[in-house]
């Protein structure tokens, strides 16, 4: 049994993949390509979601500077491309790297503070990044910089939309196996048992401080690469990306889906963007009946859309980390 287990955990994640895979093939089917590029942005913030997970699910810290380091990650590979560097070899990894950095020194600042001043030091390193991208007119201001060459792997081009989608969902498996990995690490551990009581994990001779910035540096790195991702799908980033409203939505992305487990936040950024999606076609006021139905899937659904599969799961089920 105990052999079956890491497979069972990573059953959901599986499933999940498994549906989105299908996509492109459904797409083709209803005559619809259109649908291949929805689903790809969902997918990229996915990535950005569980990403965001790693720090407020597991951590247990509320930031809201995670848009910033998504944007960053996205401008990175923009501004190489506009000054020529077109292999994404070198661009994917220089905005991991970017907002990595990003992370650990703002991250060093902000982690030094607590609960309503952690969230506003967060607020504020957030709207910093966003008010300096909305001033950089070099790089297009407020209306945002458009990738005009093409991006290549290895010299060779990189594809169609269905090339791209197939290497965003690749990412997001990836990053949830990983993801799974590091919560049931002694890394994860330490990191769930310092968000649950820090004063006792200093107690027994480890810094918290230490590892909380190491995972939002590993948080921030791979929101840097879901960024990049959204470069490499849409050939546009805006600072719109990075504001305070955007940071909120991916928080409420993985509150949707489910803090409780890795891949919950991943089905939480879909099932999010797609009531927006279909909402917004039905009305110009389809803010409210989204806001409404996004009130009450979180007051029914205490651990979110993750709980709707523990339920159909055995025993414990919705509950811990998968």
């Amino acid at each position: 049994m105990s052999g079956l287990e890491p497979l069972r955990r990573l059953a959901p994640v599986i499933i999940l993949v498994g549906f989105l895979a299908l996509v492109p093939v459904l797409a083709e089917g209803l005559d619809q390509p259109f649908l291949i590029r929805v689903f790809t942005r969902m997918v990229v913030f996915a990535i950005a979601a569980v990403s965001l997970n790693i720090v407020l699910g597991v951590a247990g810290l509320v930031s809201l500077m995670h848009a910033a380091l998504f944007g960053l990650g996205g401008y990175t590979v923009a501004i190489l491309a506009e000054h020529g560097t077109t292999e994404l070899l070198v661009l994917v990894p220089a905005a991991v790297l970017g907002s990595g950095l990003a992370a650990a020194a703002f991250g060093l600042i902000a982690l030094r503070t607590a609960g309503a001043y952690f969230i506003m030091i967060t607020l504020a390193f957030n709207q910093m990044f966003f008010y300096f991208f909305v001033a950089l007119e070099r790089y297009g201001g407020e209306e945002g910089l458009q990738v005009s060459t093409s991006l290549d792997v290895a010299g060779m081009a990189l594809g169609g939309r269905t090339t791209i989608f197939y290497l965003c969902l690749a990412v997001l498996l990836a990053v949830l196996v990983a993801g799974t990995r590091l919560v049931d690490s002694r890394f994860g551990m330490v990191i769930r048992a310092a968000a649950g009581n820090d004063r006792r994990v200093s107690s027994v001779g480890i810094a918290p401080l230490s590892y909380r910035l190491a995972v939002f540096v590993i948080a921030g790195a791979i929101a840097g690469l879901a960024g990049a991702l959204l470069v490499v799908s849409q050939t546009f980033i805006s600072p719109a990306e990075m504001s305070w409203v955007r940071s909120g939505d991916l928080i409420v992305m993985v509150v949707l889906g489910g803090m409780a487990t890795v891949w919950g936040p991943a089905l939480g950024a879909v099932v999010f963007l797609l009531l927006e999606l279909v909402l917004s076609a039905l009305t110009i006021h389809w803010q409210l009946p989204f806001g409404i139905i996004i009130i009450l899937l979180v007051l029914f659904l205490r651990d979110g859309l993750a709980n709707l599969i523990g339920a159909l799961r055995s025993g414990d089920g919705g509950r811990g980390h998968d």
